[in-house]
């Protein structure tokens, strides 16, 4: 049986351009999150919340990055491609969250929030 890659090089893109990262890449996996409910005795079933779509990364911060871009989008799109293959795409995104350049390995953590996101089958 071969092996298959499972993590490791991934790929953004913010409305075509792509965004050099060193990982951390992150999408919710599904579009809704169940909690327990409890009675006194016991669990008597599951409520369910709706889990706003992001994708969360570190990216690079090279000459060029497009800090710009990134802090005037409002409806961009945002492509996300894991090492194993699997494609998040989020739509309707900005540029969210409190991000910061760290100057000793130039990199931010990038924090993208979306009115849809979805996954490639």
């Amino acid at each position: 049986m071969a092996s298959k890659r499972l993590a490791g090089v991934c790929y953004i893109k913010v409305d075509g351009e792509q965004i050099e990262v060193s990982g951390g890449l992150e999408a919710p996996l599904s579009k809704t999150k169940k909690e327990a409910v409890q009675s006194a005795a016991r669990t008597v079933g599951f409520k369910e919340t709706p889990i706003a779509p992001y994708v969360k990364v570190t990216g690079i911060l090279v000459p060029g990055f497009p800090k710009a871009k990134l802090e005037s989008g409002t409806d961009m799109t945002v492509t996300a491609e894991f090492a194993n293959g699997d494609v998040y795409t989020l739509s309707g995104a900005w540029f969210g969250g409190e991000s910061a350049h760290k100057g000793d390995d130039g990199t931010a953590e990038l924090e993208f929030g979306g009115t849809d996101g979805e996954w490639k089958e």
